[in-house]
């Protein structure tokens, strides 16, 4: 028999985990629940940082498109595709000879040539430029342009080159044309972002 008028230790131990253990549940739940929203906001702030660096330097430099990356061999020798191009824009005038970005209807992406002619209207202070890329065969870049269009203005260029990294775009032009990489690299960084310890 039991001496002691209490219930052995053992029952004791049983009903104390059987009355906490949903707690003990509900509370891992809970850390998993706000470890997983904590991986989220950090996720939010790297995205949000990589945005407010990029307008940033739009408003440093004056250009809608401030790093732009060679995606082509059309200003080899002087620039290699995948070379990133620092653009800045400004009211100094352009000249014969700068390396320009614009943009032209049918093109989302900034295209980076040569300026071969510029005319500047002395009276209403409008600019025509002609452009051509230094490897291109053609004598210039109408072909590029819209339809019956001779000449860029000054609205259509996004920034003139001010300096170059060689390579650094390689990254970018993977993601573009391998799509399978940039899934690749989505997929990596979602099970880094579920799996990942503190």
């Amino acid at each position: 028999m039991n001496p002691f008028p209490f219930p052995h230790s053992e029952t004791i131990d049983r009903a104390t985990e059987m009355e906490f253990s949903p707690k003990i549940i509900h509370t891992i739940k809970s850390f998993h629940f706000r470890k997983s929203i904590t991986q989220l906001v950090t996720v939010g702030m790297v995205i949000a940082s990589a945005l407010m660096l990029w307008i940033g330097l739009m408003c440093i430099t004056g250009s809608e498109a401030p790093i732009v990356v060679v995606l082509s061999g059309s200003m080899e020798p002087g620039f290699k595709r995948g070379d990133i191009l620092f653009m800045r824009m400004s009211k100094d005038p352009i000249r014969v000879g700068d390396i320009l970005s614009f943009t032209v209807e049918g093109h989302e992406i900034p295209i980076v040539h040569r300026a071969i002619k510029v005319h500047e209207d002395q009276h209403t202070g409008e600019v025509d430029v002609l452009t051509k890329g230094d490897n291109n065969s053609y004598g210039d870049d109408m072909f590029l342009y819209t339809e019956g269009q001779m000449s860029l203005k000054r609205h259509h260029i996004t920034g003139k080159a001010i300096g170059f990294l060689p390579y650094v775009g390689w990254a970018t032009i993977l993601l573009t044309e391998k799509p399978f990489v940039k899934y690749i690299l989505i997929g990596s960084l979602g099970l880094l972002v579920v799996f990942s310890k503190e």
